[in-house]
């Protein structure tokens, strides 16, 4: 049995590392005044670590979603 290709190789290595590059680049908007908001599941392991890095707050959107 062969293995199975699962494509190109990932752009991040995880959300975190993800988040820390996130962070990095924003660093134009560091500082206590702002609010970094994250989307559970996916999204908060990211918004955390750009929060971290640029010392903001960091707070959690609940969505749902809307059937037509």
């Amino acid at each position: 049995m062969e293995p199975v290709d699962s494509g190109p190789d990932p752009l991040f290595a995880d959300r975190v590392s993800a988040g820390r590059l996130l962070g990095d680049a924003l660093q134009l908007y560091a500082g206590p005044g702002t609010i970094v908001l994250g989307i559970p599941r996916g999204g908060v392991p990211v918004a955390a670590e750009v929060a971290h890095r640029l010392g903001a707050e960091l707070d959690v959107v609940v969505a749902r979603k809307l059937r037509a």
